[in-house]
């Protein structure tokens, strides 16, 4: 989707904005009209983003909002603001992320960090703003997944990886349990009859600092952020664009699946990406809905 259609007068809210896919898809979604809340955990960072963003594109409509979705409480805060302004929510983009911590941390919470920044925040914000969602005419909630997903399983008898914790297998568990948020974020749209379109997007294998900033948690000195251009990955323009496509694209679907056309799925214009066999039981999507609205009291309105 090289050109975003017209996004005049409508609101975005996109998770991770600060760098690498969630800068892109909010700049670009600023480019094309919308009024762009970018939603990062460090402000500062957030305020060169919108920096940067507004000296690309002059005028464009862009505000920096606090949220760190390692702390529940932030998360409340940040969606009671959305939701109190009695503003529609057109979109909200789940983005944000971190990726292969070396050795276990927890969030303010208690969680593991990855399945609690990754699942369980995005899972609790989607919840805590859809009042403002289905104030939209056509609202969309659009989440990023990962390759990842693909080996990935959900470990209800140790969702928190006290055992064993394996970075790459907590990150996978992590970003399928995104791709069955979206999916059953689907089902549940169908059946409670809303408007709202929930999608997901993975990005195969494109060059942003995720990679690195996970891996630097808790060294003395943080991994290199360099990265060749191997074969089989892409920049953060061509890797953005399915999500961007989730996200505004005018023909997605709900329950559907955007990424990279190209071979294994890791680069290449964006198409529709199969789901996972990991991720085709409607059963593990509604318990794992089920275990995530316990984890974080927080449920979709009545």
């Amino acid at each position: 989707m090289p050109k975003i259609p017209d996004q005049t007068g409508r609101r975005i809210v996109v998770t991770g904005a600060n760098s690498g896919t969630g800068k892109e898809t909010a700049t670009r979604l600023a480019e094309a009209g919308a009024s762009v809340v970018l939603a990062v955990r460090t402000p500062s960072k957030g305020d060169a983003a919108a920096a940067s963003i507004r000296q690309a594109h002059p005028g464009a409509d862009v505000e920096v909002r606090e949220l760190d979705l390692a702390d529940l409480s932030s998360v409340r805060r940040f969606a009671a603001g959305i939701v109190n302004e009695d503003r529609p929510l057109d979109v909200l983009v789940n983005n944000a992320g971190v990726m292969i911590p070396p050795k276990r941390f927890e969030t303010v919470d208690g969680f593991e960090l990855q399945f609690g920044t990754n699942f369980l925040g995005p899972f609790a914000l989607t919840n805590l703003v859809m009042p403002a969602l289905l104030r939209s005419s056509s609202p969309r909630v659009a989440t990023m997944s990962s390759l990842a997903a693909m080996p990935g399983r959900i470990r209800f008898d140790d969702l928190q990886w006290l055992r064993g914790y394996s970075p790459w297998r907590a990150y996978a568990q992590s970003k399928l349990a995104d791709l069955l948020l979206s999916l059953h974020l689907h089902t549940l749209s169908v059946e409670l009859d809303w408007p709202l379109v929930s999608t997901a997007a993975h990005p195969g294998y494109t060059r942003t600092n995720l990679q690195s900033s996970g891996r630097s948690l808790g060294r003395s000195r943080p991994v290199s952020t360099k990265q060749r251009a191997w074969p089989f990955t892409q920049d953060v323009a061509q890797g953005s664009e399915p999500l961007l496509y989730a996200a505004v694209g005018p023909n997605a679907v709900g329950g559907a699946y955007y990424g990279p056309s190209g071979m294994f799925g890791m680069v290449g214009p964006t198409t529709n990406a199969p789901i996972p066999r990991s991720a085709r039981s409607p059963e593990l999507a509604r318990s794992l809905w089920a275990v995530a609205e316990d984890l974080t009291g927080t449920h979709l309105p009545a």
